[in-house]
């Protein structure tokens, strides 16, 4: 790294930053930084010329001279960008390193040249007595101990020794969308699989909050800053990287920086085949937990270390499934089944396949209807059984596949302990999977168990404060809980970030409506029966018929406009939050009967959704819908076939 005019001295120094250009450090006010590889490489040969410009084809040429493997604009943009995060610059108004559009980079601060402090070698002494020896062994173990702690960072040992500041503790993490590298959108699954992949696994460390990896893409394509993505996702540390697969060969980085105070933490590149992705996700987790100092529980050590080989087509078919799924609609939902079936074709010993299966099935209930594959949720329910006791089979550590049980205890069988026991499982697995929290939460009010419920909704908001189904189940859980102010709280956060969400103006509306408000709960409801898609034409006569006979009349001329709200197609979302749903469900027919009090037809429906093991009968005790008709005999042996019978 020297200079044609003669090497270059080994200490540089800028503003309050110190390079020394032989072992490769950089330091801020003594406080050494992490930076290495090719972001040092890049500082090094700026400052090799400081005030010239150094061509992107210098920096290819002496960086990536043989790789052909290399996106080269996207290697060297992500390598500046490290570097001026280390340094804490900025693009737009430098102060180190400025950029010259389709020429290259210059290092415009003033630098300072100089050599380490010389040596003194002390003259050499004729032998001592053994008690000097005694004392020069105890000087150098001494110094081996120091040596090690500084190696291993005991107690933050190496910034106290160099000065600084101690590291602030790292208690909660997101591991934002990896890039992909490659230039085919169709390899986006891959990435997001990967996104999702390492959020799962620093998600079972329990000293650590995790954030869900539904509010973290939405962050996909972002120009927002670290700290600005950090503060509103209100983490300590960011996880970034990119994936860059060729075949079944893929290489992965993956950077950690500390937001505040900001400072880059650790980064690390994998080459690896395809077959050994499962090992590279642990190894990342691994060193992200070994980096922010996070004592590990001997059951987090061995779930993070148990790593197996996979078949390179199954594990693609599974992310695409997951990829789909994730998307929670009707669409991906019908689309996603195929690839997990085929992921178990092509590896039946491979958990992973039978765990998505279990997890699209298992939430057939809350939607209500058929599926493209013309199952009902009563039939799919067996399917989803099967799918996640084999998955549990094969790997009885995976979290999604006991949250899939237990929803499958709670609707199909009416099994609440064995419900109980599957969600705290997953819990205990990945305290951090919001999912397992969420569902939780719902079997708790369900149960009756209402304020355990409420803190479970409030848990799963904070591990994933963005995702709109998390926000529709915790304003749900807390308006059956009966904590309506929190409900319409929580539905007016929603509206500040989704204001088209259908869920939070009808779940603002049931809150509304319980405390009296009618008149505001009918104009929300009739919001989200526009945002759902009920024509104008339907909205006039249901405003025309509130108008004339007040809240019975809105409700009647509802449940004509759906001819009692089971056959007639009509765009009524379920509140499972998956969007548009074709028909209405027998409760909610039900709902509505009882509030118009045509009693006898309410159970009618209520029947019918038993039968058919509806999702929504689960809140029988809970939700205040059913007050009127509590005193009923047929609601008692209602609840009593369902074990829900105080």
């Amino acid at each position: 790294m020297a200079p044609e005019n003669g090497p270059l001295p080994r200490i540089v120094r800028f503003a309050t930053f110190a390079v020394d250009m032989q072992t490769g450090e950089l330091r801020k006010s003594g406080l050494k930084l992490k930076l290495h590889g090719q972001p040092f490489e890049v500082l090094a040969m700026l400052l090799e010329k400081p005030g010239e410009v150094v061509g992107r084809e210098q920096l290819r040429e002496r960086l990536w001279p043989t790789d052909t493997f290399v996106d080269f604009d996207h290697g060297v943009n992500t390598a500046i960008n490290r570097l001026r995060e280390a340094l804490g610059d900025s693009a737009d108004n430098p102060r180190f390193i400025e950029t010259l559009p389709r020429r290259g980079y210059r290092f415009i601060a003033p630098v300072e040249s100089s050599a380490p402090p010389a040596q003194t070698a002390p003259p050499v002494e004729a032998a001592k007595p053994s008690g000097k020896w005694k004392k020069f062994a105890s000087i150098l173990a001494a110094a081996l101990l120091v040596g090690l702690l500084v190696a291993a960072n005991v107690g933050d040992f190496r910034h106290r020794l160099f000065g600084g500041q101690p590291r602030t503790p790292v208690q909660s993490i997101a591991v934002l969308p990896l890039v992909s590298l490659s230039n085919d959108v169709n390899q986006d699954y891959f990435a997001d699989g990967m996104t999702e992949a390492l959020t799962t696994d620093l998600g079972k460390i329990s000293a650590l909050r995790v954030i869900s990896r539904t509010s973290v893409m939405q962050y996909k394509g972002t120009k927002k800053s670290l700290p600005e993505i950090a503060r509103e996702l209100q983490v300590d540390a960011l996880v970034e990287g990119t994936v860059l697969r060729s075949g079944n060969h893929m290489r992965i980085t993956a950077n950690l920086v500390q937001v505040s105070p900001e400072r880059h933490l650790w980064a690390e590149s994998y080459d690896s085949e395809v077959v050994d992705i499962l090992a590279v996700q642990t190894q990342v987790a691994q060193s992200v937990a070994r980096e922010i100092q996070v004592k590990l529980t001997p059951a987090e050590q061995k779930l993070l270390s148990n790593a197996r080989p996979v078949n390179p087509e199954a594990h693609d078919d599974y992310l695409k499934g997951r990829y789909l799924c994730s998307k929670d609609t009707r669409e991906g939902l019908d689309k996603s089944i195929p690839y997990f079936q085929r992921a178990i074709q092509e590896a039946p010993d491979d958990p992973l396949g039978y765990a998505g299966l279990a997890e699209c099935y298992s939430v057939m209930p809350w939607a209500g209807d058929m599926f493209a594959n013309d199952l009902t949720a009563k039939d799919a329910l067996p399917v989803a059984r099967d799918a996640a006791l084999n998955a549990l089979q094969l790997d009885p550590n995976l979290a999604e596949a006991h949250t899939a049980l237990g929803k499958i205890r709670m609707v199909m069988e009416w099994d609440w302990t064995g419900a109980d026991s599957e969600f705290k499982r997953a819990i205990e697995l990945n305290p951090s999977y919001a999912l397992a929290h969420s569902w939780y939460a719902h079997y708790l009010v369900a149960v009756g168990r209402y304020d355990e419920g409420v803190m479970e909704a409030k848990r799963s908001l904070e591990l994933d404060p963005l995702s709109q189904f998390t926000r529709d189940f915790a304003e749900w859980a807390c308006y059956l809980a009966r904590h309506y102010d929190l409900a319409i709280q929580q539905s007016l956060r929603s509206l500040e970030l989704s204001p088209e969400s259908p869920w939070a103006h009808f779940d603002l509306g049931q809150a509304y409506e319980q405390t009296g408000r009618s008149d505001e709960a009918i104009q929300e409801y009739l919001k989200a029966e526009e945002l759902f898609g009920m024509s104008q034409d339907r909205l006039a006569e249901l405003r025309k018929a509130y108008q004339r006979s007040g809240k019975k009349g809105y409700w009647r001329k509802s449940l004509e406009l759906c001819e009692l709200g089971i056959r007639q197609p009509r765009k009524f979302a379920s509140v499972s939050g998956f969007g548009q749903c074709d028909y209405m469900q027998y409760v909610d027919a039900a709902a509505i009967e009882v509030r118009i009090g045509d009693y006898d037809a309410a159970f009618a429906d209520l029947e019918r959704a038993y039968t058919s093991h509806s999702a929504y009968i689960l809140y029988l005790n809970a939700n205040q819908a059913w007050d009127p008709i509590r005193s009923d005999s047929r609601f008692h042996d209602l609840t009593r076939r369902m074990g829900l019978a105080h």
